[in-house]
């Protein structure tokens, strides 16, 4: 599959992502689509998809930096610290699915 921009390709990885990706806040599961961080975190990521450089370390550098608001803005904590490991997995393959059809 071939994108005429990136805008379309970041719009589709965000879809991957909001769907394959979750929060896992006092055991509920948010979907980053449904707290709508789904588009923010393609837009921070698919500069790795396009670079070829998918790696677990440079996603989770990503996800650290994008923080979280909670309880109205007074408390803000690192998307990473909210996505279970085996969501960072999920990310990964949802990059490299979406890579190879890049």
């Amino acid at each position: 599959m071939s994108y005429s921009a990136p805008i379309e390709a970041i719009e589709s990885l965000a879809a991957n992502i909001g769907e394959a990706v979750y929060m896992d806040v006092a055991k509920w599961h948010l979907y980053l689509n449904d707290a709508k961080l789904h588009t923010l975190v393609a837009q921070r990521l698919y500069p790795l998809v396009e670079g070829d450089r998918i790696s677990e370390a440079e996603i989770t550098r990503i996800l650290q930096d994008i923080t979280v608001p909670l309880g109205a803005g007074r408390k803000q904590l690192p998307l990473l610290d909210l996505i279970p490991a085996t969501c960072i997995e999920a990310l990964i393959r949802a990059l490299e699915d979406f890579q190879e059809s890049f």
